[in-house]
């Protein structure tokens, strides 16, 4: 930041002075590319290192391999799967399943942080109840959700359940913990509580909002898995189950490093989305 002050300040200095700073913020840039090239240097070794290491003790002996499998037997389990012509199915089911039930944790999440915002002595009834529903292991709730919804719709449900509490509590605290003063300066100047939601609490939150979305994203992966294990014939979560009960660790690997993938997709759609929501919220 220094650096930056003192180029934007040799502007209105002599030559000599802006050259000096020019030179400095060239240092300070040049810095930053070899740090950013540096930790991806090293998140790469680091997967390497893994992979390697991960390759190495099955054939050493150092584990069983039938256990633990190892990344050439999971990249022959992969093509396998591909082979066989379901694992576009099976990717696709749990990517559907995750999408819808994102979006509807989102959804409602959001309108029940804004009712409880609205309505205060509303969120005081409910506070404690929230706080349990977030706490209590979701996966007990997996036989009663298949036996009320049935096989495909208690997936919905259960990754839902994970994902809606923590949306719900992530939101209304960043809607009571809005600037006080901004609120009291618009309230003075006589505007309604739609409009203070509208023009101050929802601009003042966009990061809360992303990053529920960030939290989200991954819990609602996590149900929809949990939800497969109990009940799906499809899916990434099926695929775990069914290799596990036929010894193919080779296949659950390959579903877990799928899993994996997925879950790194869904983080750069998020970075993306937040970029450009900070743009629009910054107005460039």
């Amino acid at each position: 930041m220094r650096s930056e002050a003192m180029q934007s300040d040799a502007v209105k200095g002599s030559p000599a002075a802006a050259a000096a700073a020019s030179a400095e913020y060239r240092a300070w840039a040049a810095a930053r590319r070899r740090e950013r090239i540096a930790v991806l240097g090293w998140r790469v070794l680091l997967v390497v290192a893994v992979l390697a290491l991960w390759e190495a003790a099955p054939r050493l002996g150092l584990v069983n391999p039938m256990l633990t499998s190892h990344p050439s037997a999971v990249w022959q389990g992969f093509l396998v799967l591909i082979e066989e012509g379901d694992l576009g199915l099976h990717v696709g089911v749990t990517v559907i399943e995750t999408i819808a039930a994102f979006a509807l944790s989102m959804i409602i999440g959001t309108a029940a942080a804004l009712a409880l915002w609205s309505w205060p002595m509303v969120q005081k009834v409910l506070d404690p109840f929230l706080v349990v529903a977030n706490a209590l292991p979701k996966i007990a709730l997996v036989p009663i959700f298949y036996i009320w919804l049935g096989p495909t719709q208690s997936i919905y449900a259960v990754a839902v359940a994970v994902a809606v509490f923590i949306t719900i509590l992530m939101m209304y605290t960043g809607f009571v913990q809005t600037d006080p003063n901004k609120i009291k300066l618009v309230r003075t100047l006589g505007a309604s509580r739609s409009q203070i939601l509208r023009k101050v609490v929802l601009p003042a939150n966009l990061a809360t909002f992303i990053a529920t979305l960030k939290a989200n994203a991954g819990l609602a992966l996590v149900g929809v898995i949990v939800g497969e294990f109990q009940s799906a014939n499809a899916g990434l979560g099926y695929l775990i189950v069914y290799g596990s009960q036929i010894f193919r660790m080779d296949m659950v690997m390959a579903a877990i490093v799928i899993l994996a993938v997925l879950s790194l997709l869904i983080y750069l759609a998020i970075q993306l989305a937040e970029a450009r929501l900070m743009r629009g919220g910054t107005g460039h």
